[in-house]
């Protein structure tokens, strides 16, 4: 007969609790499931028997994106699933044309971003990127001027790694080499920092996030306005450095004290140079360099020479892995690519082109803010802002959030006599702030927990949070008013853009 050791009733113990657990379990995950079908479920019929009197299309376009919408916010689907089922439950329904589906895969938009992350692979695949940024970073002499060189290398990454994830994970062997030779608070409020900078100097490329393509998409279809490289970097880049450099002095003043920012910075300025890869840069870094200068300075000069950006981006991505003049293999490359992504943003934008050109957008701005009809044009940007900036506690996908928010913006503007381009622009620049909570953005959730080095907590999020939403708010409220207007983009109808 066998004997019971205290390990075999151990075992049985837990086995036994599990079974008892089982049925409690059970019902609990099933009720879970439940509330998000009902969630869905409510959102569609909600949405049906709201719009009484509308015609069938607009009333299917509105269903699908309440229910997505739901989705994308009570479930763990995947986005790209969801978006998937809705542009497809769209084109079955005849609401969205069969062409305009398809076509959306072919838009020059996902173009760009194949041929931008391509070039992007080759610079990472020559280690020319790791390699400048320490550079940037090791010549500092002061915490205050290590933390700017950081910032400024993060922002200039804006330009070559066409994602915030992307920059993101370029980013992080950088930040644990810093962090590991500096002390915990160090550590802590740079955790901060780098995803904070990351996510707020997107706005300064049209390529810093996927939520901007989608934007320059419906501007163009909804008011005619190209949405350049160029003329994205001027609008932007200001909004974007402004807004980095202001975070990171409160990050300075905030999370550390003045004897952590009289820190001797020497010994890490020492052991960053000797992170990085010294001597002459290998041929393999120039190529990637001056491939990288010479689209840049294509898409600089596109008023010029008129060659479309995605043309001059895949351009770039084909030299990129081309033998012996590109610095990275193709299977690599092509590995690099977001893939998914590019299916995601090729699904909303279909989903935003057929809120638009159903007019279910302006049907549901007029729905859903009518309170706001007669009001001063000032007001209404006031609340296009401050919702846009607080949307990511509710749709954490930044492109999910210019999908569901921009179609409806565009016709509210136009109601109220804003220039639906500067209101576009406003929108995007401020869903762009999503440092709330940790699931609000990849980076932010990249940062939070890194082994062996000591990062942010909640309450330190949520305060760096309270405390640059006003600001970004306003910087935003600002370029609208004053800013955008002198290079071009007024803020009242009607429009005059370039």
């Amino acid at each position: 007969m066998p004997v019971s050791t205290p390990t075999h009733r151990s075992t049985a113990r837990s086995a036994s609790m599990t079974t008892l657990a089982l049925p409690l379990l059970a019902p609990r995950a099933a009720l879970v499931r439940a509330g998000r079908a009902t969630a869905l479920a409510g959102a569609a019929l909600g949405m049906w028997f709201a719009t009484p009197g509308w015609p069938t299309d607009q009333r299917i376009v509105v269903i699908a994106l309440a229910a997505a919408s739901a989705a994308w916010i009570a479930t763990t689907i995947d986005d790209t699933v969801i978006a998937l089922v809705a542009v497809t439950a769209l084109a079955l329904s005849g609401a969205l044309p069969t062409a305009d589906l398809f076509n959306a895969l072919g838009h020059p938009t996902i173009w760009l971003l194949i041929g931008s992350c391509m070039i992007a692979a080759g610079l990472t695949a020559s280690g020319v990127a790791k390699r400048v940024a320490l550079r940037v970073v090791a010549g500092s002499r002061s915490v205050r001027g290590l933390w700017y060189r950081m910032s400024i290398a993060l922002i200039l990454s804006t330009f070559a790694v066409p994602s915030t994830s992307g920059r993101a994970a370029l980013a992080l062997p950088i930040f644990r080499t810093l962090a590991g030779v500096m002390p915990r608070g160090h550590q802590v409020a740079l955790s901060l920092l780098v995803p904070a900078v990351i996510l707020l100097s997107a706005f300064g490329s049209i390529l810093g996030a996927g939520a901007h393509l989608i934007a320059a998409s419906l501007v163009e279809a909804t008011t005619g306005t190209r949405m350049s490289f160029l003329w994205w970097l001027l609008l932007g880049a200001p909004v974007a450095v402004v807004s980095s450099f202001a975070t990171c002095e409160v990050i300075l003043l905030r999370f550390l004290s003045r004897e952590d920012r009289r820190l001797d910075v020497t010994p890490v300025a020492a052991a960053l140079a000797g992170a990085g890869r010294r001597g002459r840069f290998s041929a393999a870094e120039l190529r990637s360099l001056a491939t990288l200068g010479v689209v840049i300075a294509l898409w600089l000069s596109e008023p010029l020479h008129g060659i479309d950006p995605a043309l001059i981006a895949l351009a770039g991505g084909v030299v990129a892995v081309v033998p012996g003049l590109g610095t990275v293999a193709s299977k690599q490359a092509f590995a690099q690519v977001p893939w998914q992504l590019l299916l995601f943003l090729a699904t909303t934008i279909a989903l935003g082109s057929a809120l638009v050109q159903t007019g279910a957008a302006q049907r549901i701005a007029d729905a859903t803010l009518g309170s706001l009809a007669g009001a001063r044009p000032a007001l209404v940007l006031v609340a296009i802002v401050v919702i846009s900036a607080a949307a990511h506690l509710v749709v954490q996908s930044r492109s999910a959030r210019a999908t569901v928010l921009l179609p409806i913006v565009l016709s509210i503007a136009a109601g109220a006599g804003i220039n639906p381009v500067s209101a576009a622009l406003a929108s995007t620049a401020a869903a762009g702030f999503c440092l709330t909570l940790t699931s609000s953005a990849k980076p932010v959730t990249m940062f939070s927990d890194v082994p062996g080095i000591a990062t942010f907590d909640r309450p330190r999020l949520l305060a760096l949070a309270g405390m640059t939403a006003p600001l970004v708010i306003g910087l935003v409220l600002l370029c609208a008013a004053w800013f955008w207007p002198l290079l071009g983009v007024p803020f009242l109808s009607p429009v005059g853009i370039r």
